[in-house]
């Protein structure tokens, strides 16, 4: 239904159920703050209704003629009131609790539209000179509002400085840039505009003209020169510009050019500009100072020096007085064709084919320069650097040590040289050499160098570190090759070697004996040589040769000495010496808990003989101060042994002289029974395996020689024929029982015919009586002694070479020594006793006769008398070498024993 039908319709309905004729009252619609309002402002639409006889009222609101109500309040308020909200609004009311109404209200239109910004104008121009005038202009383009009033803000201020359209700064200064903004409000109203955006006013210094010369103010005769007159700012489009000389004017265009120039154009030029179409004009320029020369010659250096090595970085340089940007420079090597580069040409790694004669010369435009005298660079290989130090890289503390830095090249004359520890920079010293007095472990390290050209650019190569290694004070170790264990004239070389260390050392060999308490003495050997070797060798060892050794090493300039080494026992044994150490039982290897005896039986006089020892912890020890032992004249009694007890046993004179010594090894249940002394060759070798618990104690075990098995589940190996070959390490093996020591067993030489041949050369020289007489002297002895001796004099038809019970230790350190003795020549006395290989062990005695004959030499004696007085007496002693061989079981055995003096 038509909204214009809606109160007639509602004016039939009241008078029908009324019946009332009065006249109906109107409403009528008002708007506030206005009917055209902006976006977001709040708007109150009001229903008044004029009549009497009504109270209450209950309204209802329409929109653009619609027929649904959209709100039954007298007043209706929109907030914020947006562009939807705009329309024709209309209202009518009803009685409250009652039947009347009143007419419609005619419609009212309420507007809608943005909200209108303000605008802000600068004349003559946002970008304005110091002095200048300025009008800021705020404008409000909008509907509704007919008078505003103005606010005016500067650079987002809070503060208005201004509430007119139009403000005015005259004279503007620099204070007065910034930014504007303004808006309006309306005038007896409440409406305003959004505020304007920002402009900014710039207000800065009158520009000043710019002069500048190409291709530079210092030009040469002959070049195109261009002058140009530049004015950056200040809003002026079109300039006309004017060109002073030395105060005169000169030109009235912005490029002036003078093609070729010439000295005359020489002078001080500067310029302005005027507005082409206003007033206003620029500052002057500066002056600028434009100077004609004529043609140059360049000036060519190099850098560092000329002379120079592989791998430098050298630069040229072509130099011309005056010359600033635009030129290009042209160089040339050994005449060959120029290359165009800069002024400096830079090579950051140089060769050999780098060197030659170099030049240069300048040009910019087609003009150019005349060519620089001529250069010559030299390029040398890199001279190469050497580290040394000495005595050597690996020293000990105290030594005095010497870094030097070689260097190997040519083209160098003097070097201060660096040196480097640890890749760090070292000390201050310049000098080729540098010296720790007294080295210590803090001055270990890397050490490099680099040789640094005195008064020159140049280097060296740098060096390659080297080590240099402080130890603690050094030690020598001596070993002893081939073994400890020798037989006379054998050959020994004693080995003597710093740990870690072989450089420049040599060496001394010293004697070592042992006082009551262990205490050592030294004694430098007579003959030991101070040689850079550190071997001593004896090509033929004797008796006198036996004893404790050590050595001591030095090197360097004050001399420095090494501690002296490990002690090194040289066991000698000789083929008959005189004394001899009497084993019972006789052999090397013993059991534990059992009694020993060892004897100390001469020619002479026994009682002169003390039995000693030496341990395998380099310990000199008296038979009397043992545990379980004494010694009573020249025999060492043990009542019961240990395994301590084990060590080399020897023959000790008053004075001091070493014989026969023995290795005794003492061991719990298993041993090893073998030849006390060397075995000669042509012998048969007898050995078994013996166990302290079993009656007989013969086992039958496995038999090894070097760890090989040689024998096996036997009770004794036979070895007949024995030969050099057989010589070596021999222990038996039990799978139940366990393994004996080892024992070395050497094999001693036989005697060679031409040595009896000798013998008997000089037995011929006797006269047939002699000779008998000896051998009726024999015969008679021999029947009487048959059966008095059995064991000990065994002994001296044996070898006197110790079988070696525990296994030699190749590398023990020691010291051979020289000892004075008295020269003697010997023969051995062998018995050969042929046996059954099944007979046991405990045969009947062995009968040896031992006959003395007194040989006086004219010579001899004169020489007694010589050497009467003297400590050591010399005496010539002929041992004749008697030979029984017999066949027999178990019964006795005889020997005879000749002395022939």
């Amino acid at each position: 239904m038509e909204l214009s039908q809606l109160p007639l319709v509602l004016l039939l309905i009241s008078h029908i159920h009324s019946g009332h004729t009065e006249e109906t009252s109107k409403a009528k619609v008002s708007i506030k703050p206005a009917q055209h309002v902006f976006r977001g402002e709040t708007v109150t639409l009001r229903c008044d209704i004029d009549g009497e006889g009504v109270i209450s009222w209950q309204y209802s609101w329409y929109k653009d003629g619609s027929a649904n109500a959209f709100s039954k309040l007298q007043e209706h308020t929109f907030s914020p009131v947006t562009e939807s909200d705009a329309g024709k609004y209309s209202c009518y009311g009803a009685e409250r609790g009652g039947s009347r109404s009143s007419n419609i209200s005619d419609a009212v239109t309420l507007t809608v539209s943005e909200r209108t910004k303000a605008k802000v104008s600068i004349k003559p121009d946002q970008h304005v000179f110091r002095g200048e005038t300025v009008t800021l202009r705020c404008d409000i383009d909008g509907e509704g509002v007919t008078s505003w009033q103005y606010s005016w803000y500067k650079d987002s201020s809070g503060s208005v400085f201004s509430e007119l359209q139009e403000h005015t700064f005259s004279p503007v200064t620099e204070s007065d840039a910034g930014k504007y903004s303004c808006y309006g409000a309306e005038i007896g109203g409440s409406r305003t505009s959004n505020i304007s955006d920002a402009v900014t006013l710039t207000v800065s210094q009158r520009p000043k003209a710019k002069v500048s010369i190409k291709p530079d103010q210092h030009v040469f005769r002959g070049e195109t020169v261009t002058l140009r007159c530049d004015i950056d700012g200040g809003g002026v489009t079109s300039w006309q510009y004017r060109w002073y000389k030395d105060s005169s004017l000169y030109s009235k265009l912005q490029e002036h050019t003078f093609s070729p120039v010439a000295e005359s154009v020489t002078g001080k030029y500067f310029c302005y500009g005027a507005e082409s179409e206003g007033s206003r004009t620029s500052q002057h320029s500066d002056e600028v100072t434009l100077k004609v020369s004529d043609i140059p010659k360049p000036t060519l250096t190099v850098l560092p020096q000329s002379s120079l090595f592989t791998g430098d970085s050298v630069t040229l340089r072509c130099e011309v007085d005056h010359l600033w940007d635009g030129w290009e420079f042209l160089w040339s090597k050994n005449s060959n064709t120029e290359s165009t580069e800069a002024a400096t040409k830079s090579i950051d790694s140089v060769k050999v084919s780098d060197g030659g004669e170099y030049r240069c010369r300048s040009g910019r435009g087609g003009y150019y320069t005349h060519y620089s005298e001529p250069v010559t660079v030299t390029i040398y290989e890199r001279p190469k650097v050497k580290v040394s130090i000495k005595p050597a890289q690996h020293v000990f503390r105290g030594e005095t040590v010497t870094l030097r830095c070689d260097i190997d090249g040519e083209g160098v004359t003097s070097w201060e040289y660096r040196w480097y520890k640890d890749g760090s920079f070292y000390n201050s010293s310049e000098l080729q050499k540098y010296t720790f007095r007294s080295v210590t472990e803090s001055d270990a390290g890397k050490y490099s160098c680099y040789g640094a050209e005195r008064g020159g650019s140049r280097r060296s190569q740098h060096s390659d570190a080297v080590t240099l290694k402080v130890s603690d004070r050094a030690q020598t170790v001596l070993s002893v090759s081939p073994q400890k264990w020798l037989t006379e004239g054998d050959p020994v070389t004693l080995i003597c070697e710093v740990y870690s260390s072989s450089t420049g050392w040599t060496f001394s060999w010293f004697s070592v004996t042992a006082s009551p308490g262990n205490r050592y003495h030294y004694q430098l050997l007579s003959d030991s040589s101070r040689g850079a070797g550190g071997n001593y060798t004896v090509s033929s060892a004797a008796l006198k040769h036996t004893g404790v050794y050590v050595c001591r090493a030095e090197r360097g300039n004050p001399a420095y000495n090494t501690t002296y080494s490990n002690t090194q026992p040289v066991w000698v044994t000789g083929v008959s010496p005189q004394v001899s150490l009497v084993i019972s039982p006789s052999r090397t290897q013993h059991f534990t808990f059992v009694s020993l005896s060892l004897s100390c039986e001469d020619q002479s006089n026994s009682d002169r003989w003390r039995v000693r020892r030496y341990t395998e912890n380099e310990q000199w020890e008296d038979c009397s101060s043992l545990l379980w032992a004494s010694q009573t004249g020249s025999t060492c009694t043990f009542i019961f042994t240990f395994t301590s007890d084990t060590g080399v046993y020897w023959c000790q004179s008053e004075s001091g002289e070493n014989y026969h010594p023995v290795n005794i090894t003492v061991h719990y249940d298993v041993i090893l029974e073998s030849p006390v002394h060397p075995v000669t060759e042509g012998d048969t070798l007898t050995l078994r395996c013996l166990y302290k618990f079993t009656t007989p104690q013969n086992l039958r075990a496995d038999f090894y020689k070097d760890g090989s098995l040689l024998q096996n589940q036997t009770t004794e190996m036979i070895i007949s024929n024995v030969s050099k070959s057989h010589e070596g390490f021999y222990y038996c093996k039990h799978s139940e029982r366990g393994e004996s020591p080892k024992s070395w067993i050497s094999v001693r030489a036989s005697r060679s015919d031409d040595l009896n041949l000798m013998i008997i050369g000089v037995t011929a020289g006797l006269t047939v009586t002699f000779l008998i007489t000896v051998f009726l002297v024999l015969l008679w002895r021999y029947r009487n002694n048959k059966g008095v001796r059995s064991q000990s004099p065994s002994s001296v038809s044996q070898q006197q070479n110790s079988s070696q019970t525990s296994e030699q230790n190749q590398s023990d350190g020691g010291y051979n020594t020289l000892l004075s003795g008295t020269g003697h020549i010997y023969d051995s006395v062998d018995a050969t006793i042929k046996k059954d290989i099944n007979t046991d062990s405990e045969s009947g005695p062995t009968d040896l006769t031992y006959a003395e004959i007194e040989h006086k030499s004219t010579k001899t004696q004169m020489k007694k008398k010589e050497n009467r007085g003297n400590n050591t007496e010399s005496c010539d002693i002929v041992y004749s070498k008697l030979k029984l061989e017999m066949d027999q079981g178990a019964g006795s055995s005889d020997v005879t024993y000749a002395q022939v003096k």
